[in-house]
């Protein structure tokens, strides 16, 4: 479900930031029931409550549903890209020669 899958995702970002369900709804003035139903992908939020947990989570709405929407391309080059950038100079370079040379065989594919 996609509920589930957004829910999943919140709750992932919730952790990260070291935040029990407790603290987090705290936060944003929700009870602690409401963000575990969220989570759990029992319920969905309307829009104001959406854009709070976003916001709180400190995060973007790419983030929240790059799994579900299907034009996420800038959060996925962002996530990459950071990836790319943990690694030692020589592995960046090799990585990145991987990648021109899979976009190569794909543009030939064409």
């Amino acid at each position: 479900m996609i509920d589930r899958r957004i829910g999943e995702r919140i709750k992932r970002r919730r952790e990260e930031l070291g935040l029990t369900q407790e603290q987090f709804a705290e936060q944003l003035g929700l009870t602690t029931n409401y963000i575990s139903t969220i989570e759990r992908g029992a319920s969905f939020p309307r829009y104001e409550k959406l854009v709070a947990i976003i916001n709180g989570l400190e995060t973007s709405a790419d983030a929240i549903f790059c799994d579900v929407i299907k034009h996420t391309t800038e959060y996925r080059a962002t996530w990459l890209s950071e990836k790319i950038a943990e690694l030692p100079p020589e592995e960046q370079q090799r990585i990145l020669e991987i990648i021109e040379l899979l976009i190569a065989q794909a543009k030939k594919k064409k």
